[in-house]
């Protein structure tokens, strides 16, 4: 059996696909795969795959358009390895990437069924400058979130306190990403903490402390969209909501701050301000910040002070977003 089954799910991304297989190939392990599934590309998709003469190299053409999670979905349904490890086509990963994640399962029990790692994300110019300042006066971080296991991170993951990122840093027992049916084709936004959340019913994930995944800033849904997959994704676990939500986690006002942010960058000031009044803050909810996955901080409600403030980012951040 291959030992990591890397899967690559891409649509119309010609120019960014040679990075992301690029570095899975050139992981410090050689027992893998990697399936690249083409999501009915019509760019030179086709063209950038017939170029790779390397027999790990396993291309899965869709017809048509399906959508990301049921191209993963098609991954872990043609993998043939021990583990897979997902990697979203415009993303790259650091070298050692797999071989540490394997290197931090090999003295645990069968109860750890995957890892994550931290993530870094790019940004440049003012706008990428003006919002890391931002983050930086947001950041009041009353103590470290758990980080790993099983309980607990389902209340951390919940809030939004660790983002495990699974379309890019986690890699999991395949047997175990089958068990849980994968990615949930329903979802247009949350569907990676939801996987997360379904395979911390099956056992624990552990956590490489180094962000060895590297993502550029992209583009979001409208904020329209992002409201109704928060409405689902709650619904969903309205019962593990109530009950951490009981325990301190702030979870519901996680969710309205990632709404305002997303409606006064289009613009919609009153509604942004209505979800704004019960939000609360930290640097993974806000938009674009450079954050690094495995680390978060319990919240408190916005004083009018950082409310201004991100008002007048959020503000900035739309004017360029609509200009563009």
């Amino acid at each position: 059996m291959t030992r990591v089954s890397v899967v690559i799910p891409t649509y119309n991304r010609a120019a960014k696909l040679p990075n992301a297989i690029d570095s899975a190939l050139e992981q410090t392990i050689d027992d893998l795969e990697v399936i690249v599934v083409d999501d009915g590309s019509t760019d030179d998709t086709e063209s950038v795959l017939a170029r790779y003469d390397d027999q790990r190299v396993r291309p899965v053409v869709h017809a048509t358009n399906q959508g990301a999670n049921v191209a993963r979905n098609t991954g872990i349904d043609h993998a043939r390895g021990e583990y897979i490890a997902f990697l979203d086509s415009d993303d790259s990963w650091h070298p050692q990437k797999l071989e540490r994640q394997l290197a931090s399962l090999e003295d645990r029990s069968s109860d750890w069924v995957g890892v994550y790692c931290d993530i870094a994300f790019e940004l440049s110019g003012t706008n990428g400058w003006l919002r890391g300042v931002a983050a930086s006066i947001f950041a009041r971080a009353d103590e470290v979130p758990t980080q790993e296991g099983d309980e607990e991170l389902i209340g951390e993951i919940l809030a939004g306190n660790v983002h495990p990122c699974a379309g890019s840093t986690l890699l999991v027992r395949t047997e175990v990403a089958r068990e849980v049916d994968g990615f949930d084709e329903t979802l247009d936004r949350f569907q990676d903490p939801e996987f997360c959340l379904r395979l911390l019913k099956q056992g624990k994930l552990a956590y490489v402390d180094d962000p060895l995944v590297r993502c550029e800033e992209t583009g979001h849904p409208s904020a329209d969209v992002i409201a109704n997959a928060s409405e689902e994704y709650l619904s969903m676990y309205e019962d593990d909501v109530d009950r951490f939500e009981d325990e301190g986690y702030e979870i519901r006002s996680t969710h309205a701050l990632i709404l305002a942010k997303r409606y006064f960058a289009e613009g919609r000031f009153l509604r942004g301000a209505l979800h704004l009044r019960n939000a609360t803050v930290s640097p993974r909810t806000y938009p674009g910040v450079c954050w690094v996955a495995g680390v978060g901080v319990r919240r408190r409600p916005l004083p009018v002070v950082v409310t201004l403030a991100v008002l007048l980012v959020a503000t900035s951040f739309g004017k360029r977003a609509l200009s563009s």
